[in-house]
């Protein structure tokens, strides 16, 4: 492999903003290709993916506006095909297929495929992408929790070859086409991702071309060394310490008695920080762990751009690429739930990073009031559906519900939508209807409990009930049925997560479910309702404006009764208006008691 040594000429800066525009342009085309070109609803309408450009030393150089897990995860994806790489050498034309979660994968469903970028002869980076695959053969259709080990998960791939020298592998495509529930989706998936990848090179070598190769990459390390800079002075004005904050996951989709501890400890020296895991649960039995490399890491990569590198309160908007991850250390005991020994399973791993974020942000409250956020739903409802068509063939749809953030310093927690690490969209109802033996009986903002209370309240969460036409399969991962999203600076805790199964053709029987079930059985008619956590409120629910209350219930967002006991309002509904003397009486009645 020829690695091209860091350049120390310095570019011009009307020249480096015209390669940086070029670099974040070609990731967005990559992405736009991959979703527009995919025909599974997980990619092509929640945009479950990432794409970038990587040079090779496996930085990231830029990187596009989709899940963050997914484009933060692909340096450790070329380090583990790095070590696995079949011949152990590139060539043109090649195209490598990887997703083993010891070996750099955040999990495998999330298939990556890397290009390798040559220009006048010589390796000079790649491109790649990682999208969320629909079923690659795992022991349940379409996700997997309470399994053994990692080899229940699927096919593995470890540095394979789809494409070498540009010849196709037609015996592993053959496999691949033999191994799935949903081989038809699989294959065009990958293909869509194929495109997309030798797109990004294709780019990229013009790109080499119209600047010159030295001066492309010199703007590249000059990009990495300001994003690294920029999140050094950011972290350079958090006071040194070491910050802690615990919390519990539910349980690990088998042993229900058994709840999981997360505890984060953030030391922050200088303009450096550390993330620490020490103290959280031991890896588990099932698929419920974290694989160290592809997601642990890349959480807490993504938890720090979140609170420091914010496009919407930064006065400049920093690069995405390798020079943010650069000041950051994640340190997790082996053989704890965010680094599992191998060989155990660890696909079902979102919510456990999630919460590390939100733990994070936890942490840092005292020092960071006006950056943090209350609590979030920190979690994810992923949930796969699946079923035998008369002709045999499986039908598998997976979908992503929304969560809510929690208040903020400045405004109410956004309602209804995927939350700190999680960008993905809805799927439309009408492409599940024109797809699936399934019909969605309701999708609305939650109304059986209200959000935290606070000057700024808490987000509202979802609730979706997916009802199934035939005899089905569910498998649902999610979280926080136990621990409610925190409430900060006097803000109250937010409402737990729910799932029930129930049957219009048997009223008033409803199941309580578990916040995370494999390979549940149910019958035509059977109804899976998930109502997703609402978020934590921030500061005193008495600071909150009394025409901000009436709002929330003339929306039907809190009650007469709860505005006059929880935020001090007293609410005529039938003039819709506030009693402004009796609101100030009580208020202050209730100051005093506190």
């Amino acid at each position: 492999m020829n690695k091209m040594t860091k350049v120390s000429t310095a570019v011009d800066p009307i020249t480096l903003q015209v390669i940086r525009g070029s670099l974040e342009t070609i990731a967005e085309e990559m992405g736009h290709v991959l979703y527009r070109m995919s025909f599974s609803s997980i990619i092509r309408e929640s945009q479950d993916l990432g794409a970038g450009l990587f040079d090779v030393d496996f930085n990231t150089l830029c990187e596009s506006e989709s899940t963050p897990m997914h484009i933060g995860s692909i340096p450790g994806y070329l380090r583990g095909i790095a070590e696995t790489l079949e011949d152990g050498e590139w060539y043109e034309g090649d195209v490598v297929v990887h997703n083993h979660p010891y070996h750099g994968a955040s999990h495998t469903p999330d298939l990556a495929i890397v290009v390798p970028v040559f220009f006048r002869g010589r390796l000079v980076g790649f491109a790649g992408n990682t999208a969320h695959h629909v079923d690659i053969g795992a022991a349940t259709p379409g996700l997997i929790i309470d399994v053994p080990d990692v080899y229940a998960e699927g096919m593995l791939f470890a540095g394979t070859k789809l494409y070498r020298k540009g010849e196709p592998n037609n015996a592993m495509w053959n496999y691949i086409r033999r191994n799935s529930r949903a081989a038809g989706q699989l294959v065009a998936d990958i293909e869509a991702q194929i495109a997309s990848a030798r797109l990004g090179a294709r780019r990229f070598a013009e790109l080499l071309d119209k600047y010159g190769e030295e001066t492309v990459f010199a703007a590249a390390n000059q990009l990495m060394d300001y994003a690294e800079r920029m999140i050094r002075q950011r972290i350079g004005e958090i006071p040194d310490g070491d910050y802690v904050a615990e919390g519990w996951l539910d349980d690990d989709g088998r042993n229900r008695d058994r709840r999981l501890k997360v505890k984060v400890t953030v030391r922050v020296r200088g303009d450096e920080v550390e993330v620490d895991l020490t103290g959280s649960a031991d890896q588990t039995p099932t698929a419920y762990n974290v694989p160290f490399e592809g997601s642990t890491k890349v959480a807490a990569y993504a938890g720090f751009r979140k609170l420091l590198l914010d496009a919407a309160t930064s006065e400049v908007r920093v690069p995405s690429n390798e020079g943010s991850f650069r000041p950051i250390k994640v340190t997790a005991p082996l053989g704890s739930i965010f680094n599992p020994r191998p060989p155990a399973s660890a696909e079902a791993r979102f919510t456990q990073c999630n919460r590390m974020i939100d733990l994070i942000i936890r942490a840092l409250a005292p020092v960071m009031p006006e950056q943090v956020i209350a609590g979030s739903s920190a979690s994810i409802s992923f949930a796969a559906y699946s079923g035998v068509r008369p002709s045999g063939d499986y039908w598998v749809f997976l979908e992503v519900n929304e969560g809510a953030y929690g208040g903020r310093p400045r405004s109410d927690g956004p309602d209804s939508i995927d939350n700190l690490m999680a960008n993905t969209r809805n799927n439309p109802l009408e492409d599940l209807a024109m797809h699936i033996p399934m019909i969605c009986d309701r999708y609305e903002l939650r109304d059986d409990a209200p959000p935290g209370a606070g000057e700024f309240r808490g987000g509202i969460g979802v609730v979706k009930a997916q009802r199934v036409l035939t005899s089905a399969f569910i498998t649902h991962e999610s979280e926080r049925h136990t621990e409610a999203p925190w409430g900060i600076f006097g803000g109250q805790d937010g409402a737990v997560g729910r799932c029930t199964i129930t049957n219009p053709n048997r009223p008033g029987e409803t199941r309580e479910m578990h916040s995370k079930f494999s390979g549940l059985a149910v019958g035509p008619d059977d109804v899976m309702t998930y109502y997703s956590p609402n978020g934590g409120g921030y500061g005193d629910p008495l600071n909150r404006p009394a025409a901000k209350v009436l709002e929330d219930v003339l929306d039907g967002y809190c009650s007469v009764a709860r505005a006059r006991e929880v935020y001090g309002v007293v609410v005529d509904p039938e003039a819709e208006t506030v009693d402004l003397a009796a609101t100030e009486k009580l208020r202050l009645a209730m100051q005093k008691h506190d």
